[in-house]
């Protein structure tokens, strides 16, 4: 049989599908894809299915060998997964009516003129997502078996006041679901860099790879008709998603790699977008792809669950706590260097940490806790045996409900713990020598709904610092914890209760001498740092303080690297009096050891006379340099010449660099472009040309690359015109 259509898969044969008595037969399936994709707001998706959204009603036109006596209805039968059952809801079977009736599958008949009728579809709010066949046959009293008219697939529906991911209000839905790129904030809290990423959730075979995802999951391999019918429901999906965006319980997508070593794979920094990612896992036959961090694995999970049809954003948090024992507390040991000694700190605080948040109901947990869910996809703790977290209602987290699904008490933490240094002694005693309850959590960021700007949602994960209400909600969560029983870890929460006690003894006691690291000069990718330590006495007595600096440099998760920076001094300070000590690290001490995340820890132990000891420190990351220029109007069609402008960072020539351009709708794939040699310090202007295949604003990534510094990184948003 053959149904005649470019718009879906069918079954090929010589023959047409015959549905009724009398010999009638479906001449062509017409699947009006030009009507129903804008209303579904799929007309992006690059697929050769329709593309619908579940809750919402879409046309087919169906021709027949000869007209349909007016008895005569057609069945229709859609199923999804294997073993497709109606028991499960992966199954209906449904006839034409002339209204729309019950509140499963329906399908109406619009209109009928002569062999032609067009009739409506419509699916539940509440219909797993997924690709979905559909078939027919005639009512008749004789038996005749279904004909299969094509597969369509079917997306959650944010414009759908039924559905469970109902956000209402345009402007976001276009932003969370409909932007195909956006901004990673990353950096430091005094220092944050914005980035850009390809989300690319309509490009080629995007969407067939976002539901192969599911597949590929351990559920769906254990059972896989239950596992289908669960995919009705966004906190299900999305907790999939969120492990399999990993690869550490199941062949997901992406292996994480935090040693600075990427041999054999690519470094997370040389990532500019989601796509390659996932379509090199998919044409690798679900090999994990090598490597990501935090960012990597927040913009593949927005790729999928926009792609999905779930609106989604990306979040970095500054000063990120990762408490491995569940005590709200992050202990950093440290020695008389103030140099972290790693092999006895287990928690830690990265510089920043970035996840994904996703809008829906929460039937589960009540609905005062619909809304933005938190949903993370790095691998950093166990949540039921895997590698997975979320969702987290931000509600939740925010009134200190931890004992809520899922893994409450991980999110919590990473906003909300306490940081304390500890100064371990030669006798293996230990001294608090620094803490810090506002220090961990600052700065959550988004990119805004319609602009590049970076919006602060701080105030959505916690009341404001030291106040009344955020202590309450502190001690709430506390109080929870120490009710969770956490599998295999009894010994340590017991620690936790003694914390919990003294929490507002952290604040910090009055100290006689403070310190403070200043940059005289804009700390520059490829130049020697200045910088200095400024001491000050506090007191009406002279006071001899030892100092002993240390430098490093680090990863974003404050990993130390290598030493870059280790001496003593010793400053005598007269009564209120204040000193500097003028520190220089050359390029030639840190960039060898320099990872590409570009940042250089600096610590100063202080040890002041009767025993009073004070630790300074500081993150510093390097800046760098690109322009990018868009000479003349950009139009779809249109070719469009692109100038950008690249300095060689370096006091030494430099060649084998190059310019990787992507960007969805700018150009397929990427563009290597080919640097010329660059003198010390010189500045070059490359020119190169696209062609914009899509209309609107369209983000153009550039990125300089060479095997001589770490990437750096640019982009520019176009606005594209539609073809004239």
């Amino acid at each position: 049989m053959q149904v005649v259509t470019s718009q879906a898969r069918v079954r090929q044969g010589p023959h047409l599908p015959v549905l009724s008595h009398a010999g009638v037969r479906i001449t062509h399936v017409d699947w009006q894809q030009t009507k129903n994709s804008p209303a579904h707001h799929t007309e992006e998706y690059v697929s050769v299915e329709l593309v619908v959204r579940r809750g919402q009603s879409f046309f087919l036109t169906l021709n027949f060998s000869r007209v349909l006596d007016s008895e005569e209805t057609i069945i229709f039968t859609v199923e999804t997964g294997p073993q497709a059952s109606e028991t499960l809801r992966t199954k209906a079977v449904f006839q034409t009516a002339e209204v729309e009736e019950g509140d499963g599958w329906t399908v109406t008949k619009e209109a009928q003129t002569g062999n032609s009728m067009t009739v409506r579809l419509s699916s539940p709010p509440g219909a797993a997502i997924g690709r979905y066949q559909l078939s027919a046959r005639a009512s008749s009293r004789r038996k005749h078996s279904n004909r299969k008219l094509g597969e369509f697939i079917l997306l959650f529906n944010p414009w759908c006041p039924e559905d469970d991911v109902f956000l209402d209000s345009e402007e976001e839905r276009q932003e969370y679901v409909l932007n195909d790129s956006g901004i990673i904030f990353r950096g430091v809290e005094k220092f944050i860099r914005a980035q850009g990423w390809n989300y690319g959730q309509f490009e080629e075979d995007i969407l067939n790879i976002c539901l192969s995802i599911l597949d590929q999951s351990p559920s769906h391999k254990d059972n896989p008709a239950t596992d289908v019918s669960h995919r009705h429901d966004p906190v299900y999906v999305t907790r999939i998603i969120s492990a399999m965006v990993n690869s550490n319980n199941d062949r997901g997508v992406v292996q994480g790699q935090w040693q600075g070593e990427y041999g054999r794979g690519t470094s997370p920094l040389h990532w500019r977008g989601s796509v390659a990612i996932l379509q090199k896992w998919f044409k690798g036959k679900y090999k994990p792809v090598k490597y990501g961090q935090c960012w990597v694995f927040a913009g593949v999970m927005c790729t999928v669950l926009r792609c999905l049809g779930i609106a989604t954003r990306v979040v970095s948090n500054f000063n990120s706590a990762h408490d491995t024992d569940r005590n709200l507390s992050v202990d950093k040991y440290v020695d008389s260097f103030g140099r972290t000694l790693e092999e006895l700190t287990e928690d830690s605080m990265w510089n920043f940490h970035v996840w994904n948040e996703s809008w829906f109901a929460r039937r589960d947990l009540g609905s005062s806790y619909d809304g933005w869910q938190v949903l993370d996809a790095t691998p950093q703790e166990e949540s039921e045996g895997v590698f997975q977290c979320g969702p987290a209602s931000v509600t939740a987290i925010r009134e200190g409900d931890v004992h809520l699904a899922h893994d409450g008490p991980f999110v919590f933490a990473e906003v909300n713990a306490d940081y304390i240094t500890w100064l371990w002694h030669e006798d293996e005693s230990r001294e608090r020598v620094y803490s810090d309850t506002k220090k961990i959590g600052r700065c959550i960021s988004t990119k805004a709904v319609g602009s590049d700007s970076r919006v602060d949602i701080t105030s959505l994960y916690k009341y404001p610092e030291g106040s009344r209400k955020e202590r309450q909600v502190y001690r709430k969560a506390m109080k929870k914890l120490l009710s969770v029983e956490p599998s295999g870890r009894k010994s340590r929460i017991r620690r936790a209760s003694r914390r919990a006690l003294w929490r507002d003894d952290l604040l910090e006691a009055p100290t006689s001498i403070t310190g403070k690291f200043k940059v005289l000069e804009p700390p520059i990718l490829g130049h020697d740092l200045k910088l200095a330590l400024s001491l000050a006495n506090l007191t009406s007595r002279a006071q001899q303080v030892q100092v002993n600096l240390s430098g490093a440099t680090i990863l974003y998760t404050r990993r130390p690297v290598a030493e870059i920076l280790r001496e003593s001094h010793t400053v005598k300070l007269g009564p209120r009096e204040e000193k500097t000590i003028p520190i220089t690290i050359s390029y030639s001490e840190y960039k060898e050891d320099l990872t590409e995340d570009k940042k250089i820890q600096l610590a100063a132990m202080c040890f002041v006379t009767k025993g009073e000891k004070l630790l300074v420190e500081k993150d510093i990351t390097l800046e760098d340099f690109i322009t990018i220029k868009v000479l003349g109007p950009a139009m779809v069609g249109e070719a469009v010449t692109v100038e950008v402008m690249v300095i060689n960072p370096l006091s030494e020539s430099v060649k084998d660099c190059v310019l990787m351009v992507e960007g969805s709708g700018l150009l397929k794939g990427q563009l290597s472009i080919d640097v010329p040699s660059l003198q010390p310090r010189e500045r070059a202007l490359v020119q190169f040309s696209i062609t914009p295949s899509r209309s609107g604003p369209r983000q153009l990534q550039v990125d300089l690359v060479s095997p001589h510094f770490p990437d750096v990184k640019g982009f520019v948003i176009m606005h594209v015109a539609p073809a004239k």
